[in-house]
């Protein structure tokens, strides 16, 4: 059935929990770009046949020039399944930047699994442009997503980060468990990346 293997793709989007990625359907996005090339190739032939046959394919309405309109509507309508599938996976990829961090490396093992070569390369060139906009204007954008009221925070070590880490040009020991008072904007990257979390109260 023409569109049956692009609904399938957008269904994919919808499956799971809301901006969470599921891993890259390549099998699937090239039955539909297959079924594209398909309804063009029938399209051209259609619109060909009625050319020679001296038909006016604007005017004419018969057998071929309705297989026709299906095959166009469905090349369409494939196109747009296309396009939002790659357009909603790179809008993921482009908000991992901001919530866990600008290098490849940092995202969990998981996530990168989940990602195509491409994926992958558009994560870095993103990543890229975004830290040659923030060295420019010299202010690091991935910090502070809602305004701190106080500079200072307390955390917890959820997972050893390491002994040795300098923070604010000293020198601390993130072990397991332990408990610090730092710098909201030093603490930021640990907490994004699970390694750290914020106590309240």
């Amino acid at each position: 059935m023409h569109g049956r293997l692009a609904c399938r793709l957008i269904k994919e989007l919808t499956t799971g929990e809301k901006g969470q990625l599921n891993p890259f359907n390549a099998k699937l996005l090239n039955e539909v770009a297959k079924e594209c090339s398909e309804n063009f190739l029938v399209l051209q032939s259609l619109i060909s046949k009625m050319q020679e046959e001296g038909l006016d394919f604007q005017t004419t309405r018969n057998a071929d020039h309705y297989g026709a309109l299906i095959n166009h509507l469905s090349l369409i309508r494939n196109k747009r399944c296309l396009m939002a599938y790659v357009y909603n996976r790179a809008e993921m990829i482009q908000n991992l930047a901001w919530t866990v961090g600008l290098r490849l490396f940092e995202l969990p093992e998981d996530i990168q699994e989940k990602l195509s070569h491409s994926e992958k390369e558009y994560f870095k060139r993103h990543s890229a442009a975004l830290e040659s906009y923030m060295s420019k204007v010299d202010l690091d954008l991935n910090v502070d997503m809602v305004p701190p009221k106080d500079p200072y925070i307390k955390v917890r070590v959820l997972d050893d980060v390491g002994e040795g880490i300098v923070v604010s040009d000293k020198a601390a020991n993130f072990a397991r468990h332990s408990m610090h008072f730092l710098k909201r904007t030093d603490a930021e990257l640990y907490i994004s990346r699970g390694l750290m979390e914020e106590l309240t109260g």
